[in-house]
């Protein structure tokens, strides 16, 4: 347990436990800014913009160092981006463009510091022995679980006690401990600094992009890339189930927080189930089962929304808790063998840029999907009060979900034998 050890494991434990504003932000625009579903789906979905790009902060801190160093001032000034953005929320943010502007900052203080710490943390394991490296990894992880763990327990009870804009201010904290972090980073200055130019920056660029370009027009790479980008973005009515169990079902804050962290739990159960059982199951079969189970199963939220749940003897909170339990196993095991597919179609020589460039086309997936789910949602006259049509949205994101099926042949699997992929995969991720 060296001081960058330290460090890494308190970047990870914020990324997890950063969720401790996920609530506030649907209480908050629901609420306070008297927003419908499908503008606070907009306003979400927009915010995560910095980590639809996560090879330009690689890029960007591989290239230009700041004040003399690739990692360390990188993580400082990421710190202080996601305070600034979360105790904006919490003092005088009062209008949807500028809560746009705050959550945009908190995201991309995570998803830069994210690509920083994933650096240091190959930079580390480069050259150890497997059994340190998967220490490592499991160290990562393990923060990470615990930080979600924790945030998802206070989450929906501070909002009930104390606000919105408390749980802001309290989030702005966690960020200074990703500024805390980078002063354990044991990295050497670089005395070169004068000599980095903006023609030298384009020249690399180009070139990594072009390099990218290449490699990326192999039958073998865009293929199954492009399916792992339609099996994200199909639409989603996840904004508008939220708004139909708080302003309809009368779920509060903290029985949400509960939601969150039985959620946070079943993940862990998730990636236990997969890594013991699944992960030598030949991936088409695993994305096909996974995709007509998950719609066979989310379609009991169809039961909470025509109140069927109710007739059957079952409670709206207990139905709630157990569904939630069982998607969330189901999606972490569906989730996996994204992770592993794009291991596999990684070419050697620039793995780690483009693995972070899959990610983050997996990342446009999920906003792709934001964005068609409050399209919809709009167009069927679904709102914070009207909820006639909430069934057929549900229907048909459910039936859509099974679209990405048509394209499955896309994959080509190859090295099916080597289930270990899982681990690589989780390194990079």
């Amino acid at each position: 347990m060296s001081p960058e050890v330290y460090a890494i494991a308190l970047v990870y434990f914020v990324q997890g436990v950063i969720g401790l504003s996920r609530l506030a932000k649907d209480f908050y625009l629901k609420d306070e800014l008297r927003l419908g579903p499908s503008e606070t789906a907009m306003i979400l979905s927009i915010s995560q913009a910095p980590w639809l790009i996560k090879p330009l902060w690689g890029f960007l801190s591989d290239s230009v160092p700041l004040f003399g160093y690739r990692r360390k001032s990188y993580l400082m000034a990421c710190g202080a981006v996601g305070c600034l953005g979360w105790a904006s929320m919490a003092t005088w943010v009062d209008a949807p463009e500028t809560a746009l502007v705050a959550f945009t900052l908190g995201s991309l203080s995570i998803a830069f510091s994210d690509v920083l710490i994933d650096s240091i943390v190959v930079a580390k394991a480069r050259g150890e022995e497997q059994g340190v490296s998967g220490s490592l990894q499991s160290l990562c992880w393990g923060f990470v679980a615990i930080g979600s763990i924790v945030s998802s327990y206070f989450s929906g009870s501070l909002i009930e006690s104390y606000g919105t804009r408390f749980v802001f201010g309290a989030t702005a904290v966690f960020p200074l401990m990703i500024a805390g972090a980078s002063t354990l980073v044991q990295e050497k200055p670089i005395v070169e600094t004068a000599q980095v130019s903006s023609e030298g920056v384009l020249s690399d660029f180009k070139a990594m992009s072009g390099k990218l370009f290449q490699v990326a027009k192999r039958r073998d790479i865009w293929a199954p890339a492009f399916f792992v980008f339609l099996w994200q973005a199909t639409p989603s009515a996840g904004t508008a189930m939220f708004y139909f169990n708080t302003n309809e079902l009368g779920f509060s804050p903290e029985f949400l927080g509960r939601v969150a962290l039985v959620r946070a739990f079943c993940a862990l159960g998730g990636v236990a189930l997969y890594n013991g059982y699944l992960k030598r199951v030949p991936l088409k079969k695993m994305f096909l089962w996974t995709s007509i189970l998950g719609t066979a199963l989310g379609s009991t939220q169809l039961l909470l929304v025509s109140r069927m749940n109710l007739e059957l003897g079952i409670s709206d909170k207990v139905f709630a808790l157990t569904d939630t339990a069982v998607l969330t196993v189901l999606g972490e095991v569906s989730f996996l063998p994204v992770l592993v597919l794009a291991a596999k179609i990684c070419p050697e020589g620039v793995e780690a840029t483009f693995f972070a460039a899959l990610m983050s086309l997996f990342n446009a997936g999920g906003v792709t999907s934001e964005f068609l789910g409050a399209g919809l949602t709009k167009s069927l006259g679904v709102t914070a009060d009207n909820f006639d049509n909430l069934f057929l949205l549900l229907s048909i994101c459910l039936v859509t979900g099974l679209l990405p099926l048509a394209a499955i042949n896309l994959i080509d699997e190859v090295k099916d034998d080597d289930a270990d992929d899982v681990e690589s995969a989780q390194k990079n991720a």
